[in-house]
């Protein structure tokens, strides 16, 4: 997922309450870099950042976590919550 920097730590908080980022014994596991963010927010939308009709670019971290496939849907409901982004951006993986 795409997360601005000063949402980090409540994004992970609620992953890692949801069940996500767990390896084997350890806890609160992730990887997150920087990058830069563009979007245009079009009609209708109220854009967290920036202006709607105008493209912006932003500083973003990319954030990766991992989640068994049962706690799909707390976890996705977690980051909606917590996100502060009317539509976050995340992808998410089957890893076999």
């Amino acid at each position: 997922m795409f997360v601005p920097p000063e949402a980090l730590d409540a994004v992970r908080d609620a992953l890692f309450e949801a069940g996500a980022g767990r390896i084997g014994k350890y806890e609160r596991c992730s990887w997150y870099t920087q990058g830069t963010g563009t979007f245009l927010g079009g009609a209708g939308t109220e854009p967290a950042v920036g202006t709607r009709g105008l493209e912006e670019r932003v500083t973003e971290l990319r954030l990766e976590t991992v989640f068994p496939a049962e706690r799909h849907e707390e976890v996705i409901a977690a980051l909606t919550r917590a996100h502060p982004y009317e539509e976050p951006a995340f992808d998410v993986y089957q890893l076999l």
